[in-house]
């Protein structure tokens, strides 16, 4: 049914299973009006205003200035974006997911709310360096599907790895706060919470869980026998 909907649609639902509103709303804020801390061992990050205001938000966005954002991390004005926005993931989502995510932010209303500045000091508040460290871990290349796998595995692989971007939080990262793919799913910090192994391994991981449970999960934020959803869990469930 979502491959057949309009754009708007299927944008609302890849932005629910990307947990963009509640990563872009402060707490007691407008909703999709930026302002929530993150706080990071370098500095705090807030994130900013995506409601279609054309002053403090994104309003005046062409196609191509978001895909540019989505896919390489590059904002319209040619600064780089941090990594704490996804893009090394979302550079997996199709041209057209990207901008159906578009379609419906656009049809929010608008909320003018000026954006907070970072507090990074030297040498992280050099945006300049983004660039350095996207050469390194951002492809940018769409989602290829793997012909031996089934269609099925294949969704899946999309929904995870490109619009869930479940390893930004459930894959340890390296020096250079890029995913560790060689520890892939294993298991992360998500502001000061862990992100437990979603690896199939039985022990700790979620190799023994049936798919009534995972589905459980992800839909109530509750498996019986297996624990509660939690902070940053917790808001994408």
């Amino acid at each position: 049914e979502l491959a057949n909907a309009d754009p708007q649609t299927r944008g609302e639902y890849i932005t629910r299973m990307a947990d963009c509103e509640a990563c872009h709303t402060a707490k007691g804020g407008a909703p999709w009006a930026g302002g929530r801390a993150f706080v990071l061992p370098f500095g705090t990050i807030y994130t900013p205003n995506i409601t279609p205001d054309p002053e403090t938000g994104i309003g005046k966005w062409t196609d191509a200035q978001f895909l540019n954002a989505v896919h390489k991390g590059i904002a319209p004005d040619g600064s780089r974006l941090y990594p704490a926005f996804p893009y090394a993931s979302y550079s997996l989502m199709t041209d057209a997911d990207v901008l159906a995510v578009k379609a419906y932010l656009f049809s929010l209303k608008p909320v003018k709310q000026a954006n907070k500045g970072n507090t990074f000091g030297f040498p992280y508040n050099q945006r300049w360096l983004m660039g350095i460290w996207s050469a390194f871990f951002n492809k940018d290349q769409r989602f290829r599907p793997v012909p031996e796998q089934s269609p099925e595995w294949n969704r899946g692989a999309y929904l995870v790895e490109a619009t869930g971007h479940c390893g930004e939080c459930h894959t340890p990262r390296n020096l250079m706060q890029a995913l560790n793919q060689r520890r892939k799913f294993a298991g992360g910090v998500a502001e000061g919470w862990n992100a437990y192994n979603i690896t199939p391994d039985k022990i700790s991981g979620i190799g023994d869980w049936s798919a009534a449970e995972i589905t459980a999960y992800l839909a109530a934020g509750h498996a019986r026998g297996r624990g509660v959803a939690s902070g940053p869990m917790a808001e994408a469930v």
